[in-house]
């Protein structure tokens, strides 16, 4: 399909904030965007939301100065000011539209102030202007950026590089289990499971704990494998690491459903020769005994699905896997590659419309008459003019708690999704009910 160009509640976010949670999910990491303080602000209050953590982002603070005559003084400044009070160990700097804009070399600018502080943190400058691409496309340029400034050949070790594409902490800490359960000890590119979902604390830290060691972006030259979960990523960090330390990489859709998740634990088993422990062929078994269970509510529902690209993949070849009719399948993002990922994972490639924002995505859901709507909550207000039940998946959630815990990947996720997919559908049978039933 193709509709007109997206104007209206964009179904898409800025390149910066992809590139921001990328940087959080690096051990003592910082995100800095170069630009106006607005953007910095506008992201922080989006994350903040989704994750509800604490969420520093600094700017470089453009003014009507910096943007005539260039913001290397701002960048310098900012630089100073970030690392006396926070210390980071990696500083991510992403560019903003207005950087962009007037041509900010932010690589020569951070040369600069690294011949004055030869012993400052990691600096990894990306280029992420919004008018060139969405959040999920920041998000992979930044941990391409990381990929390409670490990694370099070296003696291979028993580990495996997983690039998770932008997924939910709970997705993160699970990714973790299943690889562990298949024998492979991976290395997430981000993993902010634990500093975008950790514990309350009795005193303020400048930083969280977790994420993804510098020490370990270093070892990634030594990986047996690189491997991107999702098809429509732009830039492949798995591509990326190829290039620089010759890792063999290998793309599949994300671990949604039976088969995602088995050509998943296929090819992490099938990189040193191990087996897959017992407790994931018992976790399989259960997400069988659900689809038994409540196949005849899932079969023949119609679905809608709006998400960012590879996640609208893989929940509508899940959705076909469980027997509804998919469609519709709406995204904002612009990677070209929605419909060949659809198709990958199984679901109608034919349903699948690209680049759009909410508004033209809401008439096109009127029009396909769903049974059911999936998305974020940006798709609440068409889910309530059309009076259609919504199942909050994706980003952003933030009309209700719990996304950072929200599980979707492998065969738990899976079995957590299809429970509530379910049960919803059941709730508006039972709402429209005329005699109303209290056994099904």
């Amino acid at each position: 399909m193709t509709m007109r160009d997206p104007t209206t509640n964009p179904c898409r976010l800025c390149a910066p904030l992809g590139a921001s949670l990328v940087f959080r999910g690096i051990s003592g990491g910082m995100p800095l965007l170069h630009g106006g303080q607005g953007c910095a602000t506008y992201i922080r209050r989006y994350l903040i939301s989704h994750f509800r953590e604490p969420m520093d982002v600094a700017s470089s603070s453009f003014g009507e100065q910096a943007a005539v005559f260039g913001g290397e003084p701002n960048l310098h400044a900012g630089l100073d000011n970030l690392i006396r009070q926070y210390q980071p160990a990696l500083v991510g700097v992403a560019t903003t539209c207005l950087a962009e804009t007037i041509g900010e070399d932010v690589p020569a600018m951070l040369r600069r102030w690294r011949m004055q502080h030869p012993d400052g943190p990691e600096l990894v400058p990306v280029s992420t202007p919004s008018y060139q691409g969405s959040h999920v496309q920041g998000f992979h340029a930044a941990v391409a950026a990381l990929v390409a400034h670490f990694a370099e050949p070296m003696a291979l070790e028993r580990t495996v590089a997983l690039f998770p594409g932008m997924i939910s902490p709970a997705d993160l800490r699970h990714l973790r289990e299943i690889a562990a359960g298949c024998g492979i000890e991976p290395i997430l590119v981000p993993d902010y499971a634990d500093t975008l979902d950790g514990p309350t604390l009795s005193e303020w830290t400048p930083l969280p704990t977790g994420g993804t060691t510098i020490a370990d972006l270093r070892r990634l030259g030594g990986c047996r494998a690189g491997i991107q979960l999702g098809r429509c990523a732009d830039p492949d960090p798995a591509a990326v690491l190829t290039a620089h330390a010759g890792t063999p990489a290998s793309t599949l859709g994300l671990p949604l459903g039976v088969r995602s998740t088995d050509a998943f634990i296929q090819a992490l088993t099938g990189i040193l020769g191990t087996v897959p422990a017992p407790w994931l062929a018992a976790e399989r078994g259960r997400l069988l005994d659900a689809y038994v269970d409540g196949h005849k509510y899932a079969a023949g529902a119609r679905v809608a699905v709006v998400a960012d690209e590879d996640l609208a993949a893989a929940l509508a070849g899940w959705l076909t896997e469980i027997g509804c009719r998919v469609v519709l399948v709406g995204s904002g993002g612009r990677s070209g590659r929605l419909l060949s990922a659809v198709a990958a994972a199984g679901g109608p490639g034919d349903a699948a419309v690209a680049d759009q924002d909410h508004a033209a995505l809401a008439d096109l859901i009127a029009a396909a008459q769903p049974d059911l709507l999936i998305g974020p909550s940006k798709c609440a207000p068409a889910a309530r003019a059309l009076d259609l039940p919504l199942v909050r998946c994706g980003f952003p959630i933030h009309d209700r708690l719990g996304a950072q815990r929200l599980l979707t990947v492998g065969y738990r996720g899976t079995l957590r999704l299809f429970d509530e997919v379910v049960n919803t559908l059941l709730a508006r049978k039972q709402a429209g009910s005329e005699v109303g039933h209290a056994y099904l």
